[in-house]
């Protein structure tokens, strides 16, 4: 997915200057119940009551949380946490029933455990993707946060989300650092930073609100951290093959530890702070003694990188996964070692649920696996356990030499399906219809302008449906596509998306000239934002039109616009009605991500828009095509060329000038404009043996355009004779449903203007034709 970028405003203009990006992400019928892509993390809620439900919660390279309600043999997905617009990188549970989420987004989000879904507060404080969290459990106000940008920031939870005061909201779009799924700004304040000598300085020049506290020290990324129960400690670990200890009350480092030889990838404290395990790239596993400052005991059960741990109530037994697909159980005492099960897919993250726990991977179906964590010596007691080794490469060598353990449990207790991600993706000649493999090895095929699959191939050669479905037309492109969340993820950006048009009558549309252009990005805009339309107009008090959510040109937004970057689409003036070809899935509706113009960015579903989001939350250029019909200025859409006579062929010239047509012309009006040239006053037997026209007859072109249209005056009924025409280029006869975009990309295939060629192919016949008095197709 795209970098998020910030909203500047030119001094000179309210319009921002740089031009925000739409974005809807399709997803398939059983999205709502199911993740479509790999699992980052997971957290368990457990019940105070003693007949209450537990719940777990798991966050998705899908940008989507999801909270499931478990049972003994099951799980329901009682809710969809939808606001992130990239991968969630992590999430825990802090001060009993907030849910706090961290995203590549850039941003920290808060929810409520129990609610529907509704976003809290949007945070925003790193400058690059956030990877992890950490909470206190018995100081439950406070959450770490670290990332890529190498910042480690301590959060005041029950701060944080309090609502500001009146008196900082008026600065609320100066220092804006959040924005929910609601759209609420959050501002900052005065900023606490943690110097070089550890003092905490604050900065008076920012806003009132809530700044968390820095950590300064590591400079480079941020991929684990770990806090004990009280808050007093913070261990941190990246790319730096250093654990740096911090006290989070004030962010000062108090000790650097050393001995990985590679990136630290999980943490864990233990409650009272004293030990700490971490997990690395270099496959080992250390147990380090923060008293003494020191490595204590080293464990070498994998054979690859270590990216989750998971430890015992008591801190005496550890669960580990990570690339190597196995998930291991290691008496940190004894040092004895056993493997509870292979995986298919690279292990993420753990989260021990009683005698049970959740392993998730990088694939979008997750299990629940036998654990005994309340007594874990009675795994040990099902034999084949080993001796953790203290170099790395000693497992290694064991698995080469073909010894490697035998896993303890077959099958888990139970698995929570996903829908296979979206791996491969071709977008097809149509520029409407979308070919994807996923991890399955299933191809479908989906039309994107109606966020649907259409067709579900099945496990085929994903190549050659490629080619099966290859046609000979040429439209441009109009938007990208991504699959970085698992699903597909359209991207409209201005003016480009506004570059493709299609006749009402290729569209299979009703109650339209067959001749009018419909504007597929312009459409597509309608469909999306259709319930928000209706909301809106609710919301202001405006009648909705019966024939569907059709504007008012009163309807406007208050932006001032410059005439000279905007046209209106005469064809589509007042015309806000949604097209069946453009009415998106209400089963699986897309999801809607925009930058805005102020602000962050934001996801929810189409259906969820509530009508509050207004202009400083969509981008500028949406809200002027979807309410006040207006396109911004678009490049040239004509396709100049030229009109002659197959060569040696004794037909009359028409013209010897060039001329000009949309580029979506059909060659069937090019052959009406060439009849309409060549009527002929006389008689049949004129017709030479060749089935040619002699020269000399009719008038040349005294006009250098060619519409799409039919003609329109100074038409006067007569009998003429009138000849049967084909359409050549490059030697080859046109179907006259080929258009002239499509006959230039794959007949023409020059930089140069277009040539047509034309010829009688049989003979003439009396017809009632017209005499037309101008020369010109509208």
């Amino acid at each position: 997915m795209h970098r998020v970028g910030s909203a500047a405003n030119n001094g000179n203009s309210n319009r921002p200057r740089k031009e925000k990006r739409l974005t809807y992400v399709l997803s398939d019928a059983n999205d709502r119940k199911q993740h479509c892509a790999g699992l980052n993390c997971l957290a368990v809620l457990q019940s105070s009551a003693s007949d209450g439900c537990n719940y777990l919660f798991t966050g998705s390279r899908d940008g989507t949380l999801k909270r499931w309600a478990l049972g003994k043999d099951a799980a329901t997905c009682s809710a969809t946490f939808e606001s992130h617009v990239d991968w969630v990188n992590d999430t825990v549970i802090a001060g009993g029933n907030t849910l706090v989420s961290c995203s590549s987004d850039t941003t920290l989000k808060t929810w409520n455990c129990l609610s529907d879904g509704t976003c809290t507060r949007t945070l925003r404080q790193h400058s690059d993707y956030v990877t992890c969290l950490a909470a206190a459990e018995k100081n439950t106000n406070w959450v770490a946060s670290g990332g890529l940008g190498g910042e480690v920031f301590i959060w005041d939870i029950e701060a944080a989300v309090t609502p500001l005061s009146k008196s900082s909201d008026v600065m609320e779009d100066d220092c804006s650092i959040g924005i929910n799924g609601s759209a609420n700004p959050l501002t900052i304040s005065s900023l606490r930073t943690v110097s070089s000598n550890n003092s905490i300085n604050a900065s008076t020049t920012q806003c009132h609100g809530y700044v968390p506290i820095t950590a300064k020290g590591h400079k480079e990324s941020v991929y684990a951290l770990a806090m004990n129960d009280n808050g007093t400690l913070l261990v941190s670990g990246g790319t730096e093959k250093v654990l740096r200890v911090w006290d989070p009350r004030t962010g000062s480092k108090t000790m650097k530890l050393r001995g990985h030889i590679d990136n630290t990838r999980a943490l864990l404290l233990d409650s009272t702070g004293r030990y700490c395990l971490s997990g690395s790239s270099d496959s080992m596993i250390r147990l380090w003694d923060l008293g003494q400052q020191r490595c204590v005991h080293s464990y070498a059960v994998h054979t690859d990188s270590v990216w989750a741990l998971a430890s015992t109530p008591t801190f005496g037994h550890v669960y580990s996964g990570g690339r190597d697909l196995s998930l291991y159980l290691t008496d940190l005492t004894t040092r004895e070692s056993i493997l509870l099960c292979k995986k298919e897919h690279p292990i993420l993250q753990l989260a021990l649920d009683d005698d049970s726990i959740w392993v998730a991977t990088t694939d979008s179906s997750f299990h629940r696996w036998p654990a005994e964590g309340q007594n874990p010596q009675k795994v040990f007691q099902r034999g084949g356990s080993f001796l953790a080794g203290n170099l790395s490469f000693s497992r290694a060598r064991v698995c080469l030499e073909g010894t490697a353990p035998a896993p303890v449990y077959k099958e888990p207790i139970f698995t929570i399906p996903g829908t296979p991600a979206i791996v491969q993706h071709e977008i097809l000649n149509n520029r409407r219809d979308v070919l994807t493999k996923d991890t399955a090895g299933s191809v479908k095929l989906w039309d994107i302008i109606k966020g649907i699959v259409i067709e579900d191939y099945g496990q085929v050669s994903f190549d050659e449906k490629k080619e099966q479905l290859f046609e000979m037309v040429s439209i441009p492109s109009w938007f990208t596509l991504d699959a970085r969340l698992g699903s597909l993820s359209v991207h409209l950006d201005t003016p480009q998306c506004f570059s493709a048009e299609m006749y009402s009558a290729d569209l299979n549309i009703t109650g339209k000239s067959e001749d009018d252009k419909v504007n597929l990005g312009r459409e597509t805009l309608k469909g999306l934002l259709a319930h928000w339309m209706t909301k809106r107009r609710q919301r202001l008090g405006l009648q909705t039109p019966a024939n569907g959510n059709a504007l008012s040109r009163k309807d406007t937004t208050p932006r001032s616009l410059a005439h000279s970057r905007i046209e209106v689409d005469g064809n589509a003036l007042n015309d806000s009605t949604v097209y069946p070809p453009f009415e998106l899935s209400t089963v699986s509706p897309p999801s809607i991500i925009t930058e805005g113009s102020q602000g962050g960015p934001w996801r929810k579903k189409i259906t969820e828009l509530d009508g509050i989001e207004d202009e400083k939350d969509f981008p500028w250029w949406v809200l002027d095509c979807v309410l006040n019909n207006q396109l911004p200025s678009r490049e040239n859409t004509k396709c100049s060329f030229y009109l002659h006579p197959c060569e040696g062929s004794a037909v009359q010239i028409l013209t010897q000038g060039k001329l000009s047509a949309p580029r979506i012309l059909r060659t069937q009006k090019v052959i009406n404009y060439v009849k309409e040239k060549m009527v002929l006053d006389k008689p049949i037997d004129n017709l030479n043996t060749v089935g040619t026209f002699a020269p000399g007859i009719g008038g040349q072109l005294q006009h250098s355009a060619v519409g799409d249209g039919s003609f329109r005056s100074g038409l006067k009924p007569r009998q003429k004779l009138r000849p049967s025409v084909e359409i050549l280029c490059n030697n080859q006869v046109l179907s006259p449903d080929m258009s002239l975009a499509t006959v230039r990309a794959y007949i023409w295939k020059k930089p140069e203007d277009l040539v047509l060629n034309y010829r009688v192919i049989q003979g003439c016949r009396l017809v009632s034709v017209f005499q037309v008095e101008s020369s010109c197709l509208l």
